[in-house]
C-alpha cells in the first residue's frame, strides 16, 4: 500500500516545513549499554515530536477545494501541536479535541499555534464522538493521529534519514502508542535497510501492542497507566496490519525504567526527552545482553516535557 517511491515523495513534500533532525552519541552511554547507540533526536523536531512530519504531510495532502473548512483531530498532545502548526503554516483553521488530563505544557502549545481546543473525558469513546461532532459541524477534514496512510507515510521519512547516515546497523527501536512511527520505521526499514531488524519499546502499563502481537490478533488498549503520556493510546488498524509481521520484537519496560533512561539522557547528553522517548533506551539497558556489541539506531520521538526546577 505505501511503496518506496511514496517514503521518498513524502520526504521531499515535507522537508521545506520540517527539521532534518540531529543524530547524536553518547560515549558514557555506550559504555553502559555494552553497544553502539545512535540516537536520532526527533525531540528537536517542529513542535517538539516526529508527529510533524505525518502532520504535514497529511496536510499537504488534502486537496485545495477541502482545505477551506479545516482539519480536525484528537490528541493528547505531540499530534495535536504537529497539526496545529502545519496547518498555521497553510492558513488552514485547525480543531483539536484533547483529553481533560492532557498535559498543560502541551494544551499551552497547541493554543500558541492556533489551534482550537475542545476538551473532552480520557477515554478514546469520548475523544472519538467529539471528534464527530466537529466534522458534522464544520465539514473539516480528520486527519488522525496515526491509522492513516499520510501519516504512516509522513513518519517513515525519520527512519530514512537515520538510513541516509547509517549503514549496516542492527537494530533500530521506536517507541509504539498508536503505531504511526513504529510502522513507518518498520516500512522504510524494508525498502532502506532491510538486513536491519525493528524492535519497539513500550510501557508495561501500556501494553497493548505486545499482547496484540504476542495473540496475533488486534487487543484494544484498556485503562493504560503508564508516565509515557504519548503511548497511551491503542493502536490503528493500518498500523498493526504493518506491524504485526514487521516488528521483530516488542520489549515492555516499567516506569521507573523509563525514569533512569530520561535521567542518563538528561545528565549524559544534556538534551530534553518526554517519557515515550525514554522507552527506548530503557528497552536496551534491560536487556543488555541481547544487545551487546550491537550497532542500534534509537528514535527519541519528542521532547515536549517540563522537567521541574527546584
Amino acid at each position: 500500500m505505501i511503496q518506496a517511491k511514496d517514503i521518498i515523495e513524502a520526504h521531499e513534500r515535507i522537508s521545506p516545513f520540517i527539521h532534518q533532525t540531529p543524530v547524536l552519541t553518547s560515549k558514557s552511554i555506550n559504555q553502559m549499554a555494552q553497544a553502539s547507540l545512535f540516537f536520532k533526536c526527533e525531540n528537536f523536531q517542529k513542535a517538539g515530536a516526529f508527529k510533524s512530519r505525518g502532520a504535514t504531510n497529511a496536510i499537504l495532502k488534502i486537496p485545495e477545494n477541502q482545505r477551506q473548512f479545516g482539519v480536525v483531530t484528537h490528541s493528547s498532545g505531540n499530534h495535536a501541536q504537529a497539526l496545529a502548526l502545519a496547518a498555521l503554516r497553510n492558513d488552514i483553521k485547525c480543531y483539536v479535541v484533547m483529553p481533560e488530563n492532557a498535559p498543560q505544557i502541551k494544551v499551552d502549545a497547541v493554543k500558541s499555534y492556533g489551534g482550537l481546543i475542545t476538551f473532552c473525558p480520557p477515554t478514546q469513546a469520548d475523544r472519538e464522538k467529539y471528534t464527530q461532532e466537529i466534522i458534522s459541524n464544520t465539514g473539516a477534514t480528520f486527519i488522525p493521529p496515526y491509522d492513516h496512510k499520510h501519516i504512516v507515510t509522513g513518519q517513515s521519512t525519520a527512519a530514512k534519514e537515520v538510513y541516509d547516515e547509517l549503514s549496516e546497523l542492527d537494530f533500530i527501536i521506536t517507541p509504539v502508542g498508536g503505531g504511526g512511527l513504529l510502522s513507518g520505521t518498520i516500512l522504510s526499514t524494508q525498502y532502506f535497510s532491510p538486513n536491519t531488524q525493528v524492535i519497539a519499546a513500550e510501557p508495561f502499563g501500556a501494553d497493548d501492542a505486545y499482547r496484540s502481537w504476542k495473540s496475533g490478533e488486534l487487543v484494544r488498549q484498556q485503562q493504560p497507566n503508564t508516565i509515557a503520556d504519548g503511548l497511551l493510546t491503542t493502536l490503528g488498524n493500518l498500523n498493526w496490519s504493518i506491524i504485526q509481521h514487521g516488528v521483530h520484537d516488542i520489549i515492555r519496560v516499567d516506569d521507573d525504567e523509563i525514569r533512569h533512561a530520561m535521567e542518563l539522557i538528561f545528565q549524559r547528553m544534556k538534551i530534553i526527552i518526554e517519557p515515550s522517548s525514554a522507552t527506548v533506551l530503557a528497552a536496551v539497558l534491560k536487556n543488555q545482553n541481547y544487545f551487546k556489541g550491537k550497532k542500534i539506531a534509537l528514535i527519541l520521538s519528542g521532547g515536549n516535557y517540563a522537567p521541574s526546577i527546584p
